[in-house]
């Protein structure tokens, strides 16, 4: 096994992080020791970030004390993963609307003491302007207005030279449009808003009709 990113491991085609709470499943994913060191499988299946690593993803800013701003969180499978490539030393603040996948994220949360859960809409900045700048603003939602909505969050909360994912679901967007067109005209809604964009990665044959986009602020 080795490590492709900082806090992410590959054998094969399987993505593993190392569990930060040893012993403790999530979701249904594996544990395996390696070297006296407990890491969990990464399904690309069940996460759009481990989707896009395993495509090629080029660039990992997400690592070892970072901030990151989670907008989407879910019942939290892919923050879990983001939670042990932060470590103790960084933290993740995790918004989500659903009150009923929002109480399995505060579950999560008890465990996992870098995820902050924050009950709350991601149009609705000033809901949680109390959080600090963050490293990475991570955004996915579907949405039609998921792209502003991931600007509107990174002119309040993001850093200076941060970047932002956005997990696009062309579908969300325009069902009337190849995911490709979709894919390009948020990305250069990002453009026009002062945004370089530095990757673009198809999620197929894990995620239908989806992409990544990520960008620099």
């Amino acid at each position: 096994m080795k490590q492709i990113y900082e806090g992410v491991f590959a054998e094969g085609k399987n993505l593993f992080t190392i569990n930060m709470i040893p012993g403790k499943k999530v979701y249904d994913e594996k544990l395996i020791r390696e070297n006296n060191t407990e890491l969990r499988s990464w399904d690309p299946e069940r996460s759009k970030l481990a989707a896009s690593l395993l495509n090629g993803q080029k660039i990992m800013p997400i690592k070892k004390g970072s901030k990151v701003l989670y907008l989407g969180a879910s019942t939290g499978t892919t923050p879990s993963h983001v939670s042990d490539i932060v470590g103790r030393t960084g933290i993740i603040y995790a918004v989500e609307f659903a009150e009923r996948v929002f109480r399995n994220l505060m579950v999560l949360c008890e465990a996992r003491k870098n995820i902050a859960p924050i009950f709350a809409d991601a149009r609705k900045t000033e809901d949680y302007d109390f959080i600090e700048q963050c490293d990475v603003v991570y955004v996915d939602i579907a949405d039609p207005q998921e792209t502003e909505i991931t600007i509107r969050n990174a002119n309040v909360f993001l850093k200076e030279s941060g970047h932002v994912f956005i997990a696009v679901k062309s579908q969300s967007i325009d069902v009337t449009k190849q995911p490709q067109q979709v894919y390009k005209e948020e990305a250069d809604k990002l453009r026009k808003h002062g945004f370089e964009i530095m990757e673009i990665i198809d999620l197929e044959p894990h995620e239908e009709k989806h992409a990544m986009i990520m960008a620099r602020k």
